[in-house]
């Protein structure tokens, strides 16, 4: 398994960072601290993140703007992010955060295990999105060769039996997000993996 999956907190407040850092203590994540929005920029140029939990006021470079930047990028504009603000907020924020590619918001303070949940849901499903690729590659490399006599006949079936392992863990992710009054941002990603699954299995069936 790679190394543990990131996320960016992006806050210029310390002690709203520090929060942050102690709510995600529990999951099994990095967290990395950004200051400001050109912090996160750069940030993202060279690491890959599960989730980017992002506050809406930031002086000089608001979360709406650069949430606009990320999403502008190859690199990071499938990267999921919650917009963190306030309660008293302007009451179109929740409207702009979507609409500047939000998967999810929420206001200060928030619910300690509310957060949890969402975080860890996001983390899974970009955790089994690495598992899929790394299986896909492995499954290219292997047919891309010619194999010895009897080869193909170990590999095929150890590569279905991580596939399965795959797809039990996406039923699970689809049950935790169920229970999470199915939250709506998670359909289009639990789809996207569903397929993917689909046609890998597929593959598999077609060597079979």
């Amino acid at each position: 398994m790679p190394d543990r999956a990131r996320i960016l907190l992006v806050d210029d407040r310390e002690e709203n960072l520090i929060a942050l850092e102690a709510i995600l203590s529990s999951l099994d994540v990095v967290a990395v601290r950004a200051r400001s929005g050109e912090e996160a920029l750069k940030a993202l140029l060279s690491t890959d993140f599960a989730l980017i939990l992002l506050d809406v006021r930031m002086p000089g470079m608001d979360g709406f703007e650069t949430a606009a930047h990320i999403k502008r990028r190859e690199r990071t504009r499938n990267i999921p992010i919650i917009f963190l603000t306030v309660v008293d907020s302007a009451p179109d924020y929740a409207f702009r955060g979507y609409a500047a590619g939000a998967v999810d918001y929420l206001t200060k303070p928030f619910d300690p295990w509310v957060l949890r949940a969402k975080v860890s849901v996001f983390v899974e499903l970009y955790n089994m999105n690495r598992r899929l690729a790394e299986q896909a590659s492995l499954l290219r490399e292997r047919l891309g060769v010619e194999l010895p006599d009897g080869v193909g006949a170990e590999v095929l079936p150890e590569l279905s039996r991580r596939l399965t392992a795959v797809e039990h863990e996406l039923s699970r992710v689809r049950e935790h997000a169920a229970k999470a009054n199915g939250n709506a941002a998670l359909t289009g990603p639990l789809s996207d993996l569903s397929e993917r699954v689909l046609h890998l299995r597929a593959g598999f069936d077609a060597l079979s």
